[in-house]
């Protein structure tokens, strides 16, 4: 039987007052202390308190005695392993400024490598993945539509390098096609940090503007290009200063790469310890389609990850890959004729397009929605 998961006072208190039990209940989180439970009297059978805090008078004992797995809280950790929810930008940039970076984001990278990038105690890497567990359960109620109470999202992710500056075409590429695509109701997803991964997460903040206020934006960020340059958070600043509210869109990030600036025009962060659960998380939601922008090593490995996911459909269907900027994939590299060879015979060789163009892509999408296998099977597709 699968458990319901309480994150919420209220939602524990409306529970407990309805005289149901607690029985295969997950209690995440909160804090029990204030509040006004007869506690000898509920039942606790296989239910989960995951780093709760308790009453004085209310023995941990107790509860394990009724059944119950208690999960301890942890202490001296600049990050709680049992959060609620995805990260938010403010949250992660608290306590930065222009003169020093005393951010959450960089505390939390600093602890990592101090205690648990190389080489974690037992209780460090529990910790770890208890949060990138947290970070799962955050990151499915926003994709199932329980976070912002809008329905189920249509994700297209964007990969491509990091290392891409602000004033560079593929950047500014890469901004007007998210804003195109959320225009028409997908919801983007980035890697989360700098690069296309900003270009990604800042075209779908403005999609409502028009083409030429976007480009205004692009050419205000272009006076700071690269994530290492002065005045390069500033910059992002000003734009959200300019437009305070923008549409929503999901960044998925890592510690493990090193500190990199917050994305700052995503509304959610799904931040990981972990690089492959990110990594290998992000082709898996982006049901309705990957796009590959211009990138080097990393981008390469997601090209071929996305690729044996289709080609196996190990999660069930297939969805488009998009090869973004016909130069990288077919002169500089052979990695479109690759890809292309790879699905002969395959069931997601019409669902592989290279083009320049955003108005192309935008369609393409819209036509290639993603298919399950079985459907592929029934239609005499599958090889």
């Amino acid at each position: 039987m699968k458990c319901s998961v309480i994150r919420e006072l209220d939602s524990l208190d409306r529970l407990i007052r309805q005289g149901t039990n607690l029985n295969c209940t997950v209690i995440q989180g909160l804090d029990l202390r204030e509040v006004d439970f007869a506690w000898d009297e509920i039942e606790c059978q296989e239910a989960v308190f995951l780093g709760c805090q308790f009453p004085s008078r209310l023995s941990v004992c107790d509860l394990i005695e009724k059944g119950a797995l208690v999960f301890p809280k942890f202490s001296d950790l600049p990050y709680n392993p049992y959060r609620p929810e995805l990260y938010t930008r403010e949250e992660l940039m608290q306590g930065w400024t222009p003169e020093e970076d005393l951010s959450l984001d960089k505390k939390i990278y600093d602890h990592f490598v101090e205690n648990g990038k190389k080489d974690p105690d037992i209780v460090e890497a529990l910790a770890e993945r208890l949060h990138d567990h947290a970070i799962d359960d955050g990151l499915t109620d926003l994709l199932e539509g329980r976070t912002e109470k809008d329905g189920k999202k249509k994700v297209v992710a964007i990969m491509g390098g990091h290392g891409t500056g602000r004033d560079e075409q593929s950047f500014r590429k890469v901004a007007h096609l998210s804003r195109a695509l959320t225009a028409e109701g997908f919801y983007l997803a980035s890697g989360g940090g700098p690069g296309i991964m900003e270009a990604t997460n800042l075209g779908a903040y403005l999609a409502d503007l028009s083409v030429e206020e976007l480009d205004e934006v692009l050419d205000d960020l272009a006076k700071a290009p690269k994530y290492t340059d002065e005045g390069y958070i500033e910059a992002a600043s000003r734009v959200i200063e300019k437009y305070p509210t923008g549409h929503s869109s999901l960044a998925i990030p890592t510690w493990f790469y090193g500190h990199e600036p917050t994305n700052m025009f995503s509304a959610h962060v799904a931040k990981y310890f972990s690089n492959s659960i990110r990594e290998d998380g992000l082709l898996a939601i982006a049901r309705y389609g990957v796009i590959f922008a211009p990138g080097r090593a990393g981008t390469t490995q997601e090209i071929f990850q996305d690729a044996c996911q289709n080609h196996y459909a190990s999660l069930g269907e297939v969805s488009p890959m998009v090869f973004l900027d016909s130069e990288r994939y077919t002169k500089e590299t052979p990695l479109w004729e690759t890809v292309k060879t790879l699905a002969e015979g395959r069931h997601y060789r019409d669902y592989l397009c290279l083009s320049d163009e955003v108005a192309e892509i935008v369609n393409f999408i819209k036509e290639h929605p993603p298919v399950a296998s079985d459907g592929l099977k029934e239609a005499g597709r599958e090889s």
